[in-house]
């Protein structure tokens, strides 16, 4: 399967079925949200992109602590559910892209959240330098992976091919299906 049809699969597959995306993962995408904010803090300054962003959990989280938040995702139909979430707050943006291409210029972002992403791409080295590309040196990488898909050498491996200084992988609770990674971006990358 070419790397373009397995993106127009999750494509359809999001547009089906963002009307009813949070009821069937609204909670486990909750506890990987706040799993990872135990270890992230978020400030005023901070510039955040919700890469994958779904229907825009993410937002009620860290939109009124941050300075802005931009939620992408290549599903126009789970972007308008998300679009309904961003309304309660002013410093919300949506983008319609791909994370392979995300288009942004290099070294913008403080925190990059990466949920329930990888899983979901074909080539997901290659998601991860596009998300390094567009963070800030220093800034926050928040990365989940499909323990299903990823055993955790090689979830932890990918991390560290790409440089990251990883500060904590979560993956000892039972009701999460995913690692999730807080890492950094170093300040040479």
């Amino acid at each position: 399967m070419s790397e373009w049809e397995l993106k127009r699969g999750n494509i359809q597959h999001y547009d089906l079925t963002a009307k009813s995306y949070d009821e069937q993962y609204a909670e486990e995408q909750r506890a990987k949200i706040e799993t990872a904010l135990k270890s992230v803090k978020i400030s005023g300054s901070c510039l955040i992109l919700d890469c994958g962003c779904g229907t825009g959990l993410l937002f009620e989280y860290v939109a009124e602590k941050a300075a802005m938040v931009v939620g992408l995702d290549i599903s126009r139909k789970i972007l308008a559910e998300a679009k309904r979430r961003a309304k309660a707050f002013g410093n919300v943006c949506l983008v319609l892209a791909d994370a392979d291409y995300p288009p942004f210029r290099d070294h913008v972002f403080s925190h990059v959240f990466a949920v329930t992403l990888l899983q979901n791409m074909p080539n997901p080295e290659r998601t991860l330098t596009e998300i390094c590309r567009v963070a800030e040196k220093d800034s926050y990488i928040i990365v989940t992976g499909l323990k299903k898909k990823f055993s955790s050498e090689v979830f932890e491996g990918l991390l560290r091919k790409l440089g990251l200084n990883i500060i904590e992988i979560s993956n000892s609770s039972e009701s999460l299906k995913c690692y999730v990674a807080i890492c950094k971006k170093p300040s040479h990358h």
